[in-house]
């Protein structure tokens, strides 16, 4: 029998790899189911923000949307990893599926009662974020029995692409249906969307974790805490991600940015936001020869390193916006007629290479966790990466707040060369991070 190194390397093309979905059936129903239903999880999270905004008329009230679900992810991220390394993964996955199904038929119910209970909606939606993180936890264990090694990369570039189509869809679709049949029909058409997240785990067969597995609990929790600590390429993973999450999360400045600094108000900040999505979104269209690279570690020091330098480049572009002078009036309800035109393109330019940077780091990431960790470690290292990703950009955006005291410019600035002067250093510091090889992955 061949082995993986043994393997002639087969010649791939510029356009996404599609092998996933061909060679693995599993793979391609669990991708697709949970693409169509991420497209409906999007279009009520964002449908529960305007219902809420509709009830209370307060922005602060929407905020508290994913303020409360905050510390409920990362509880289901850390528990979910451990259920996912104790029990069958496929089974895990399907309670929580019906968990989230219900869920959400409960929100729609609430919409058909007309109960304008915010409360209740608080309640509602940080259950359908535990649901949704266990069936993600257990999914990104699973995925990993489906796929040989090589076709990792390829398999988290579909991801993305998946991810990249809830994000664009899912919001816009929201919109349009709230305007035109109201949040009650809304709500259905996610609970009939959901159908497909079902579709992909029923099919599965049972995945039971290889290896010694351990009831979850704090010794379970703290034996995958200890692992990481001798793991030193997966623990890089996450904190060249905390790194790039914490000083080049510029999101926050939008607002400002729309309102004073280039102008255009909200479309501005609707064209940034959707900047960085769609460079995303391109680049795991066109992630073909990422599967072919060896060294993944030395990519995601480079990815990490092109991201902090796209930052400080956005950072620029607002330092030269505003020495041109302020583009706005202070309002958000400005036009484009009133925005620097050629600033707010270079500002969407150096978000949508931003994007793109972080999308390769991502699945670099995804592939060296996967690979690397045994298979019974699996759920729970997912568990503390979502933690990581949950946690890093939030941890961002105060770093962003603190710092727009002293200016808009400086955060992005500062950010940008932070990030490249850390990956610099650990890059020097983690050598084996660098010499990390696909063909012979070490944790």
């Amino acid at each position: 029998m061949t082995s993986h190194h043994d393997q002639k390397p087969r010649r791939r093309g510029l356009l996404v790899d599609l092998s996933p979905a061909r060679q693995s059936p599993a793979f391609a129903r669990l991708w697709i189911g949970s693409s169509i239903s991420g497209i409906g999880a999007q279009l009520t999270l964002v449908a529960v923000g305007l219902e809420i905004y509709d009830i209370t008329k307060s922005t602060f009230a929407v905020a508290l949307v994913g303020v409360v679900s905050l510390v409920p992810i990362i509880a289901a991220g850390l528990y979910g990893g451990m259920l996912a390394d104790a029990f069958d993964r496929r089974l895990v996955a399907i309670i929580a599926a019906i968990v989230a199904w219900g869920t959400t038929a409960c929100i729609a119910l609430h919409a058909y009662l007309g109960l304008d209970n915010v409360g209740l909606l608080y309640g509602l939606t940080a259950l359908d974020a535990v649901a949704s993180t266990i069936i993600n936890t257990s999914r990104s264990a699973i995925i990993p029995r489906l796929l040989p090694p090589e076709l990792l990369p390829a398999a988290s570039a579909l991801n993305g692409i998946g991810t990249g189509v809830q994000l664009t869809v899912g919001p816009a679709l929201a919109g349009i249906l709230v305007a035109v049949v109201g949040f009650p029909a809304t709500y259905t058409v996610d609970v009939v969307l959901f159908t497909a997240a079902f579709l992909g785990i029923f099919s599965l067969p049972a995945i039971r974790p290889e290896g010694e597995t351990q009831r979850p609990g704090l010794a379970s929790l703290m034996f995958g805490v200890r692992f990481l600590r001798r793991s030193p390429n997966i623990r890089m993973t996450f904190v060249v991600d905390i790194i790039a999450m914490t000083f080049g999360q510029p999101r926050v400045l939008y607002p400002v940015v729309g309102a004073v600094l280039i102008g255009g108000g909200a479309i501005t900040v609707g064209v940034l936001t959707a900047s960085y999505a769609i460079g995303a979104l391109l680049c795991s269209l066109f992630s073909g020869r990422l599967g072919s690279v060896r060294k993944q570690g030395a990519a995601v020091n480079w990815a990490v390193s092109a991201y902090g330098l796209c930052i400080l480049a956005f950072g620029l572009v607002l330092l030269l916006a505003q020495l041109r002078g302020p583009g706005g009036v202070g309002s958000l309800t400005a036009g484009l007629a009133s925005a620097d035109l050629p600033a707010l393109a270079g500002a969407a330019v150096t978000l949508a290479a931003a994007g793109a940077a972080d999308n390769v780091s991502s699945i670099f990431r995804n592939t060296i966790l996967q690979a690397a960790a045994p298979d019974a470690m699996r759920g729970r290292l997912q568990g503390i990466f979502i933690v990581v990703v949950t946690g890093g950009p939030r941890v961002g955006d105060l770093f962003v707040g603190l710092l727009a005291a002293a200016g808009t410019v400086w955060p992005p600035l500062l950010g940008g060369a932070l990030i490249i002067a850390l990956v610099g250093l650990l890059a020097r510091l983690q050598p084996s991070f660098r010499k990390y090889d696909r063909l012979n992955p070490t944790p």
